[in-house]
């Protein structure tokens, strides 16, 4: 899929902090429908008019989170770990037949650059089972830091690793990731999500050792 903008609406659950409304903002930019969705439909208006005046035109929405999933084609989970099987519990009615694009990384305990498993494998492999087979569950942008991603000039020098069970399913995580500047590479099935989401801790490790706010990885040896 070459152009994300086939895919139809993105909703943006989670799309008031750092890293959903910094992928919204450069979704908008790129001519994408984008909802952001918050617990309180206010908070999500309030998120959605800040985009607005940035852009200079009237074309993302703020709902609150259910929804934000039932307008939504694509639904985008962008929250902490710790709220995910909540969040995903408010919205799971508006899933069945869409795909779900998750973008969480677990860092459990005190020490953020240090991994721990979930007890499910994976924040990703909770999520796919929590929300059943009727749910398309694609995982990427777990490395990218939100620091620059509000900037829609900065080149982020990064590549967004897509995890799900098809191909097909992980051309939508590379759209996305394209459209938001980025380069989506496939990384295999929702297995290898384990590997990926660990990523996020040596980074947060890597940014510490070097007292840097952006490390990220890119992929070498693929056609440009």
């Amino acid at each position: 899929m070459a152009d994300a903008r086939e895919l139809g609406t993105i909703a943006v659950i989670g799309g008031t902090g750092a890293e959903g409304s910094g992928l919204a903002w450069r979704w908008a930019h790129a001519g994408l429908d984008v909802i952001i969705g918050s617990r309180l439909a206010e908070k999500g208006a309030g998120a959605a008019a800040e985009l607005n005046a940035r852009l200079g035109r009237e074309c993302v929405r703020g709902a609150d989170n259910v929804s934000a999933a039932q307008q939504a084609s694509i639904v985008v989970l962008s929250v902490p770990y710790e709220s995910q099987a909540a969040i995903l519990e408010t919205i799971l009615p508006a899933l069945p037949g869409k795909t779900l694009v998750t973008i969480v990384a677990p860092l459990l305990g005190e020490k953020k650059g240090r991994y721990t498993p979930p007890p499910g494998g994976s924040a990703a492999l909770e999520a796919q089972a929590q929300v059943g087979e009727g749910v398309t569950l694609v995982a990427a942008f777990q490395n990218v830091g939100a620091h620059h991603l509000s900037d829609v000039e900065h080149a982020i020098d990064c590549d967004v690793l897509v995890c799900a069970e098809t191909r097909e399913a992980r051309e939508v995580g590379v759209a996305l990731a394209k459209a938001a500047g980025l380069r989506g590479v496939h990384a295999g099935v929702l297995a290898n999500t384990a590997v990926v989401e660990g990523l996020t801790a040596v980074l947060i490790a890597i940014n510490a050792a070097y007292k840097v706010r952006s490390a990220g990885i890119h992929i070498t040896g693929l056609p440009q």
